[in-house]
């Protein structure tokens, strides 16, 4: 997957798609810059995407259909590739042509933004991609009626809890945005009590406690413990024995493991609405990422543990609804965590703000040593590694 010197791997920001019950079904894959056509074909064309990615769905945004060239095509599978062509192509007959063409060919096809005035939707091309950031578009003539009849339709720049159920309630099946890190005022995901044992379970897990103190801790907890329970008995661990103890969970999965598990776990408790808790891949996605980074730089095991721990934690704050600096007094961590999590700053704080926005610029990845390809590398890593979590929690 290695690419020229004189041509660097194209940076790619990917972004999760979920449905109303927080699952993610599919990935917006944005690629950039002039050559996009090119930059396009080196992402497709390089190993690995839509094996890392599997079962999920491709969602590739496109300007114009006169991109994808037979070559082009042949690297993205109708099966598991969706296009989500700007509406502009309605106003061009031969643009229009093209886009009606790939839905022929077995393609699915979202028309994304809205309608000009006076432009109608062919019937074969009535699911729809609109950014919802500024609200529900305006519905004019009607012509949106059709989210209730067809679809599956992506709203994207859905950054709220609110915004979150409005379009769920409008009829969008899928959905995009920071929405999990904009939990609605009332919610509270933690009673005094749970969060303080909770703290305690993690404070353990960051001075490396003996065994026996997370399974005391373990007990006095039901959801994190059905949860553990769950996990070393689901198809993960492909175990001939059912698994019904803390103490023989604890034995199959090893330290090192059992710590990285228990971490991600803090997400995965029930929520009061019985729906998937948003954060647990987000958790997941940042801790395998900058784990990864670390272990391309050539940085040592204890270095990649405290990389990963730092992207799960970096997530508590919004999960447990108070200030970082309270979360980070109460655990004792080790200065470089607790640095980039509170200031985001040393080189892994740094490498956490680039993971957090999810599209790193070219100063940005070269500042911290970081190629485009070893990028793309912890980007496949971690959202494949965030897809394997989200399924077995």
């Amino acid at each position: 997957m290695a690419a020229s010197d004189t041509t660097p791997f194209p940076l790619v920001e990917m972004q999760a798609v979920a449905n109303a019950q927080n699952e993610w079904l599919a990935l917006i894959v944005r690629v950039g810059g002039a050559a996009h056509g090119t930059a396009l074909h080196q992402v497709f064309g390089a190993p690995d995407l839509l094996t890392a990615i599997a079962p999920l769905d491709c969602i590739v945004p496109l300007a114009s259909p006169a991109l994808l060239t037979p070559a082009l095509l042949a690297l993205t599978p109708p099966s598991r590739v969706i296009f989500a062509i700007d509406a502009g192509v309605l106003a061009d007959p031969a643009l229009l042509k093209q886009t009606l063409a790939l839905h022929d060919e077995g393609y699915r096809v979202l028309l994304d933004g809205q309608a000009g005035e006076g432009l109608k939707l062919p019937p074969a091309l009535r699911a729809v991609a609109l950014d919802c950031g500024a609200g529900l578009p305006v519905v004019r003539g009607g012509q949106y009626q059709v989210l209730s009849l067809f679809g599956p339709h992506l709203a994207y720049g859905v950054n709220s809890a609110a915004r979150f159920a409005d379009c769920a309630g409008a009829g969008f099946e899928w959905l995009a945005g920071d929405w999990p890190l904009h939990p609605a005022p009332s919610a509270k995901p933690h009673d005094g009590t749970s969060r303080k044992r909770l703290l305690a379970l993690l404070g353990l897990l960051a001075r490396d406690a003996e065994s026996r103190e997370l399974e005391q801790l373990l007990k006095q907890d039901p959801a994190l413990s059905y949860h553990l329970l769950k996990l070393v008995n689901s198809a993960a661990f492909a175990l001939s024995t059912q698994i019904t103890s803390f103490g023989q969970a604890i034995n199959l999965l090893g330290r090192r493991q059992l710590q990285r598990w228990l971490q991600l776990l803090l997400y995965a408790r029930q929520q009061p609405d019985g729906m998937a808790n948003p954060l647990l891949p987000l958790a997941a996605l940042r801790a395998a990422q900058l784990e990864c980074l670390c272990k391309l730089q050539g940085g040592e095991r204890e270095d990649q543990d405290l990389a990963f721990m730092t992207g799960v934690f970096s997530l508590l704050d919004v999960l447990f609804g108070m200030p970082m600096e309270d979360i980070v007094g109460a655990l004792g961590l080790a200065p470089a965590a607790a640095e980039a999590l509170l200031l985001r700053e040393g080189r892994l704080g740094q490498q956490l703000r680039l993971v957090e926005q999810g599209l790193a610029a070219p100063e940005h990845l070269a500042a911290l040593g970081i190629d485009h390809t070893q990028w793309w590398q912890s980007q496949l890593h971690a959202y494949h590694w965030a897809i394997q979590v989200g399924r077995n929690l």
